[in-house]
């Protein structure tokens, strides 16, 4: 048996967090702290030298010698620079240690060498990190030793944001400032901060990593891009929260501690839909904190498979067939004095504040589905959206009986008198217990499903950041509360405005709700004749960051400038671009140098074999020799000239110049190209002898884990 944790006594003991800054710090400096992490004060400078001195001894006790300004690049993982605290010696030879508040506060890193969309050239190199004071500093162990990580956002010489922490900052500073106003309006004056609480769910594959290392395609793409179904998959539903096996539980066992010593509520873990899938899943957090912890459970979920001879994949679809991995955002908003704006409570029909928030959200998806899918858009996603496992690419809304009832009395007639009640779910056991159940079920096909006191926003994949949905439902939501409260602020009689309002928002914008199969050809229809987007993929989503109605939206909330919106569309152009390359440049090296060879000698093999036969007994039945010979030779040549188009039309995209016009000719031609090659290739894995097929199966990387 393992050694048994003490979760209570690990929680947080590698965190610089507010236990630790009480303790260590001057009275007076730890109420300045605190009143800027808890009210969004202006940070104090004069403070910053107390804290680096006492951050730097906490770490040194800790083993710690070396720190880093840990940033989100706009590279979908994290940045860093590790510096020793040595300072040079004294007269003596002998080494001091030391961490300055400069040190703390600012930081600086080669910004042309991340993606910037041209707010960057490569001669002009000089970007900053600056203390997120409100994420703690924490401490990371691993091969390299002790590290002081300390949270940091990432802007350019110029101002410009380039990461992902500080629009996420600013649209918290938004949202909190328009919901203060909601809530003013129903004479709630207590509340000083509203934040948006996140909690990401995070679903994942293992495989073994000695198989792994024998694929070119998860090595160098993240997914396989050949590979043919094994007999079994997932149909038999026998995966999902099955008996988690004696090597994965060891396995979570080790990131469990890992992440509660980082200060990350690692809640729930559980076998996903498919073989070799899984998902872990943490307490709720603010937004920032939710988005820093799920970048350390990505970084945790990789660096622990590897000491147990796994490899963790976090790619959206790594095999084709199966299900793909999201990582659904259960967003809410949340006051300091423990109110729920997006609490319906037993009643809602008579909850007017929830009414307001509910209508407010709902037209803020309805005005904003466009962002709020482009949000999600993600090359990894393309494969995963609308493929009867994940939310389809149209945005919408579920609420469920309840409240879709409440909407359409107030529709309808005008007035809400009722609101439906859950009942009680009876087994007809005696020995087991009668149930309260809810008032509606869940819907697991909507983008965007409301379930019970906050919106779960199931279209972001597993391997993306969730700061950037989480700017945009902040951000689109605050204008929608920002429009209402101007004017409610000046109605003369605000229960009957605020009741109008309700009616009227409910009415404009009822047709993005949608209770049914989101996976039905039915609702595709049905959401083009309501005239709702659908936008299939990621090069049809990226336009909606740069158009009027978003650099308005964006800009007056100084959450982003025009100019950093435009560079965010060409990076993301330009990711498509490069991982789409990548994809069809290790399919033409896999398929040339691996598969075609193995063929070959199969082929070979086979006619040797049927010609000694012939030769050693002419009158016998070689028919099937000869069908297979046939057959794999006909796949053969496919393959060989779905290659050679492959590769050239790889090659004229490579060489395009325009970075919107590039991406498109990757999606509209060369991913068509893949999946022509892809085709023979399959079919040859099953014809082929699996010794001499090059690389491990489906079957052996799924279910020999």
């Amino acid at each position: 048996m393992s050694e048994t944790v003490n979760v209570a006594e690990i929680f947080g003991k590698n965190v610089f967090n507010e236990a630790v800054m009480k303790e260590r710090l001057p009275k007076s400096v730890f109420k300045k702290l605190k009143k800027t992490i808890e009210d969004g004060a202006e940070l104090d400078p004069t403070i910053a030298e107390v804290v680096a001195q006492a951050m730097k001894e906490w770490a040194i006790e800790h083993g710690a010698t070396h720190y880093s300004h840990w940033f989100q690049p706009l590279t979908g993982v994290t940045a860093e620079k590790h510096d020793s605290f040595i300072s040079v010696p004294d007269s003596e030879g002998r080494v001091l240690m030391e961490f300055s508040g400069k040190e703390l506060i600012k930081g600086e890193s080669d910004a042309s060498s991340f993606p910037s969309g041209g707010l960057r050239a490569t001669f002009e190199a000089r970007g900053y990190t600056a203390w997120d004071c409100t994420s703690p500093a924490f401490l990371r162990e691993d091969a390299i030793g002790v590290t002081l990580c300390i949270p940091t956002a990432f802007c350019s010489y110029t101002g410009e944001a380039l990461d992902q922490k500080t629009p996420l900052l600013r649209s918290m500073q938004v949202i909190n400032d328009q919901s203060l106003r909601i809530l003013r309006l129903f004479g709630n004056t207590r509340a000083k901060r509203v934040c948006p609480s996140v909690g990401p769910e995070q679903e994942y594959f293992l495989v073994d990593r000695a198989k792994y290392l024998q694929r070119k395609d998860l090595i160098y793409a993240g997914r396989t891009l050949f590979g043919a179904m094994p007999p079994k998959g997932q149909e038999l539903e026998d995966h999902y929260f099955g008996a988690i096996r004696e090597r994965i539980g060891s396995y979570m066992k080790e990131v469990n501690e890992v992440l509660w010593t980082l200060g990350v509520t690692a809640k729930t873990q559980h076998n996903e839909a498919a073989p070799a899938q899984h998902e872990l899943a943490p307490i709720y957090d603010q937004a920032n904190l939710a988005v820093d912890h799920n970048q350390m459970v990505m970084e945790t979920l990789k660096k622990v498979a590897g000491r147990h001879g796994l490899t963790c994949l976090l790619h959206e679809k790594p095999f084709a067939g199966v299900n793909g991995s999201g990582k659904h955002n259960n967003w809410s908003l949340v006051s300091d004095d423990g109110v729920n704006l997006l609490s319906p409570g037993d009643t809602p029909h008579e909850n007017i504040q929830f009414l307001l928030v509910l209508a407010c959200i709902l037209k803020a998806v309805d005005v904003h589905a466009d962002l709020l899918r482009e949000s999600a858009a993600d090359v990894g996603n393309d494969h995963r959206l609308g493929a009867n496992e994940a939310p389809p690419a149209i945005i919408s809304v579920f609420l469920g009986e309840q409240l879709e009832d409440v909407i359409d009395q107030l529709c309808s007639t005008g007035e809400a008198t009722h609101s439906k009640r859950g009942g009680t779910l009876r087994t007809g056991v005696a020995t087991l217990p009668d149930l309260d159940i809810d008032a509606t079920d869940r819907n697991r096909t909507s983008p965007l499903a409301f379930t019970n006191n906050k919106f779960e926003f199931r279209m972001v994949g597993s391997s993306d950041s969730v700061a950037s949905p989480n700017v945009v439902l902040n951000t689109i939501v605050a204008e929608a509360f920002k429009e209402a409260a101007d004017e409610l602020e000046q109605a003369e009689d605000f229960d009957t405005a605020v009741h109008d309002l309700i009616k009227r928002l409910l009415q404009e914008h009822k047709r993005i709700i949608f209770n049914g199969n989101g996976y039905s050809q039915a609702w595709v229809e049905e959401a083009k004749k309501r005239g709702l987007p659908n936008l299939s993929c990621m090069v049809e989503a990226i336009p909606a960051l740069t158009t009027d109605k978003a650099v308005k939206l964006f800009e007056g909330f100084g959450v982003f400038t025009r100019s950093e919106l435009l560079s965010r569309a060409e990076v993301e152009y330009e990711a498509y671009s490069k991982v789409i390359n990548i994809e069809a440049q290790t399919m033409i090296n896999m398929a040339g140098k691996q598969i075609i060879p193995a063929v070959i000698r199969y082929t070979t093999q086979l006619a040797n074999s049927l010609s000694s036969v012939k030769n050693a007994c002419p009158e016998a039945d070689t028919s099937v020799q000869q069908e297979l010979l046939v057959e794999t030779s006909a796949l053969l040549s496919d393959m060989k000239v779905a290659l050679a188009a492959l590769t050239d039309l790889a090659d004229v995209c490579a060489g395009m110049s325009d970075g919107k016009e590039r991406a498109h000719a990757y999606r509209e031609k060369v991913v068509p190209a893949m999946e022509a090659l892809r085709k023979p290739a399959d079919a040859l894995e099953m014809i082929v002898d699996k010794d001499m097929w090059p690389f491990p199966s489906y079957g052996d990387l799924m279910f020999e884990v």
